[in-house]
């Protein structure tokens, strides 16, 4: 499968998801700058990776979301290609239409950096695959704004249509229903704020984060 990252001004995790991308697929990505207008050909998905786009200016992820490369990932998305946003990317997806809701400034207003513990919502996903119904895992989060909030009738659909895929087990950012990871109707395009790349192999201190990237590689292939 080949695959995309774009990278904007202020990523700082490209490297990281294009690493997992290749352990993977046993294929390099194509990175590609946020100015160009059109993904290469054959591209079968596209990750938007976490950092500091913009250095945050205006709200994360505001000023990447109107980045030439965005509107080919819309179109890419209202295709059906799958798109994965991880933190910075989640908030690009969100500030891009992609995704509901908006992500804000931690509910304890610090800086949160550590392994947290997911609960996986929904097992029936092009992401999720890899994973069961119910299923605990580990994967580290780092970000200040990672408090996703949006009204209750929208929490309320994204529950009742089965697209909060990830769920902090504990307390982390004050995020309402403790919601760490959602998904489109169509079901193609994840935002999550932890890294799952950050998470691919034993040297990182768990595997956890590899197998949504294998199931996806299967559910695709």
């Amino acid at each position: 499968m080949k695959t995309a990252v774009i990278v904007f001004p202020g990523s700082n995790c490209d490297r990281d998801l294009a690493v997992a991308l290749e352990q993977v697929t046993g294929q390099a990505p194509a990175m590609v700058w946020h100015r160009e207008t059109e993904l290469p050909d054959g591209i079968g998905f596209i990750g938007l990776p976490g950092g500091f786009s913009y250095g945050d200016y205006l709200r994360s992820g505001a000023m990447a979301a109107r980045s030439p490369i965005v509107k080919a990932v819309v179109d890419a998305a209202n295709r059906g290609v799958p798109v994965l946003g991880v933190c910075n990317g989640f908030q690009v997806l969100t500030e891009a239409g992609l995704l509901p809701g908006a992500l804000m400034r931690n509910g304890g207003l610090n800086f949160v950096s550590r392994p947290v513990a997911l609960t996986v919502e929904n097992s029936q996903t092009l992401f999720t695959s890899g994973y069961a119904k119910g299923e605990t895992i580990r994967v580290p989060v780092a970000h200040h704004d990672g408090n996703f909030q949006a009204d209750a009738d929208t929490l309320d659909r994204l529950e009742g249509e089965g697209r909060v895929a990830f769920r902090y087990a504990e307390e982390v950012n004050g995020s309402s229903r403790n919601i760490a990871g959602i998904l489109n109707d169509a079901g193609n395009v994840l935002g999550m704020m932890p890294h799952p790349e950050r998470a691919i192999e034993p040297a990182h201190g768990g595997t956890d984060g590899r197998r949504l990237f294998e199931g996806l590689l299967e559910a695709v292939a």
